[in-house]
């Protein structure tokens, strides 16, 4: 009660400063109208932004922003509900959850100090991203803020893009916050969303405060040179940036954001919503889904394997006491689980197992118990080990479940297998810091997921790309993961043999899928490109001649074929 009083008054307090503020461009809010929420939404993403004629911060924030009741103007319109999620989330689907969070100004950059899903009891979870503070004429000794966010569904992976913006000044003063939902990285549920919420900035010197800053600066000058998609054309004499996530393979309203990585450059474009361009594409945070199998699941294994070589001969049962008891896993190994030729299944058909009605309780379970319980027993065995692919996240998550306790026999009772093993290639990668977290179960075990849940930034997915496709596992000249294991992923060895998938030419083996450009290049022998692929709409392409493309959607499309026939004009990709 005394945080929203506070609140209140500091607002008026802006409001008297401001009141008498023009209305600076278009679109953008007067300090009124953040003091006062006078002004109805939805509003264009470009008033959550630095204007043209922005100066550079006069006031400093360090400290915490809590955000609370009463949400004035908020409204909430479903646009797509294919499971229910408005009427199972209740209010936690229509107004922001409990938000108060530290945040470190440096130069014109806000940090906040916590990165990736940050675990609540909410329906949904934030994830906070780096934002921008300025001065706007008119202001009146106050400064400007806008900080990117996404809503995360708990214990999935749907991403809902937001932003926000406030005024503050160094003593504590503070306006209304004004936020907005426009996008989404989510198949089943889109919505739009915005309105005000009271604020409260609680002041106070933040520990470790010269880490982080170093951390960001390392973070943002390690990032991939970065030029617009169009270029692509001035670069590369008669390529068609168009073709790139072309709309007769991925519709426009369904996609968030694509790229092309060509010799040490990202080509990037835009990040669309309903309400313009969104203003911090470099911060526009992207679930990973089942690309996790490849980033997560198959680099992990080969990073054991520079140690443990016969680590993909491991035993699932010497670990995983679940599976030991249910007397059908003695023969599986770690490399089955990670080709994800268990044996076990319902049905051998591409994707039945996975998309049916039964596989629910597993994706809703949030203990490691109730998920390891289901992955070791819900399916029969009915092949031999290694004899037959059939795609299950479950065998994903049994696999992780062996890692981690391999990894604890070796390091410790409190080892933790995704920062210890992952944790490694991301610091060499210059990964974001979002891209440490990962979805983990709500309970002490905190098993990461593995076959999806990560959060990954633009800048990760371009570097992820390179490092396997161009440096070949390698970071500045040094092996990072195991050379065979990966050629094997990428399908650069001829002689070796992985697991037909039944369409399109397409082979899984080591958690990456592979596609035969054979027939659509009109090469005369196979031309294969590695891919990893995320639920709804999610492809990373890396194909042969070194040039990688990706795009995030949610419409359930899964094409490049137009992208591969555009990258071999960039360089060609038949031997």
């Amino acid at each position: 009660m005394q945080a929203a009083l506070t609140a209140l008054l500091l607002g008026s307090a802006f409001a008297a400063c401001t009141a008498a503020s023009p209305v600076i461009a278009q679109g953008r809010f007067t300090g009124a109208e953040l003091s006062s929420a006078s002004r109805d939404g939805p509003w264009p993403m470009s008033a959550f932004t630095p204007p043209r004629h922005a100066r550079p911060p006069s006031n400093r924030f360090e400290g915490r922003l809590e955000l609370g009741a009463p949400f004035t103007r908020a409204e909430f319109h479903t646009l797509r509900d294919r499971f229910g999620n408005n009427a199972g989330a209740g209010d936690a689907a229509t107004r922001l959850p409990y938000f108060n969070f530290a945040f470190l100004q440096t130069g014109d950059a806000l940090i906040p100090l916590e990165r990736g899903a940050i675990t609540s009891s909410s329906a949904y979870e934030f994830v906070l991203e780096a934002g921008r503070v300025w001065d706007e004429p008119g202001d009146r000794g106050f400064t400007r803020a806008g900080i990117p966010f996404a809503l995360e569904e708990r214990n999935e992976n749907c991403m809902h893009h937001g932003v926000l913006t406030f005024a503050f000044r160094s003593d504590g003063a503070i306006s209304l916050v004004a936020y907005q939902i426009a996008s989404e990285t989510c198949a089943y549920f889109h919505f739009d969303a915005w309105g005000y919420a009271q604020a409260h900035y609680v002041r106070t010197m933040l520990s470790g405060r010269e880490g982080i800053v170093r951390r960001y600066r390392r973070e943002v000058a390690r990032r991939m040179p970065v030029r617009p998609i169009t270029a692509l054309a001035l670069r590369y004499h008669g390529v068609d940036p168009e073709r790139f996530a072309s709309a007769s393979e991925v519709q426009p309203q369904d996609l968030t954001v694509y790229g092309v990585v060509a010799d040490g450059v990202h080509y990037v474009s835009g990040c669309n919503t309903r309400r313009g361009a969104y203003p911090f594409c470099d911060a526009l945070d992207l679930p990973s889904y089942s690309t996790a199998k490849s980033l997560a699941a198959g680099l992990a294994v080969m990073r054991l394997a520079m140690t443990y070589p016969r680590i993909t001969d491991t035993r699932i049962v010497d670990y995983v006491p679940e599976c030991a008891a249910a007397n059908s896993w003695e023969n599986v190994t770690v490399g089955n689980a990670l080709d994800m030729a268990t044996g076990h299944f319902n049905s051998r058909t591409s994707m039945v197992d996975e998309y049916a009605d039964d596989v629910i309780p597993f994706y809703d379970a949030e203990a490691h118990a109730a998920k390891i319980a289901f992955s070791c027993t819900h399916y029969p065995r009915q092949a031999a080990a290694g004899e037959l692919w059939v795609y299950h996240t479950t065998d994903t998550y049994v696999l992780g479940a062996a890692l981690a306790g391999f990894y604890r026999d070796r390091h410790g009772i409190q080892a933790d297998m995704f920062r210890g093993v992952l944790g490694p290639i991301w610091h060499e990668l210059a990964l974001s810091p979002s891209a440490y977290v990962t979805r983990r179960t709500y309970d002490a075990v905190r098993q990461p997921f593995m076959g999806y849940g990560m959060t990954l930034l633009r800048d990760d997915v371009a570097k992820f790309a390179n490092f396997l496709n161009v440096d070949h596992g390698r970071v500045r000249g040094r092996q990072l993961v195991d050379a065979r294991m990966l050629d094997d992923a990428l399908h650069r060895q001829a002689s070796h043999a992985a697991f037909p998938a039944p369409t399109d030419d397409l082979v899984y083996k080591n958690g990456f899928w592979a596609w035969n450009a054979q027939q659509t290049l009109g090469c005369r022998t196979p031309s294969w490109s590695s891919l990893m692929l995320g639920y709804g709409g999610i492809v990373i392409a890396l194909f042969p001649n070194g040039v990688s493309y990706y795009y995030f959607s949610d419409g359930d499309s899964f094409k490049w074929k137009k992208a591969a026939i555009e990258a071999n004009r960039i360089r060609p990709m038949c031997q």
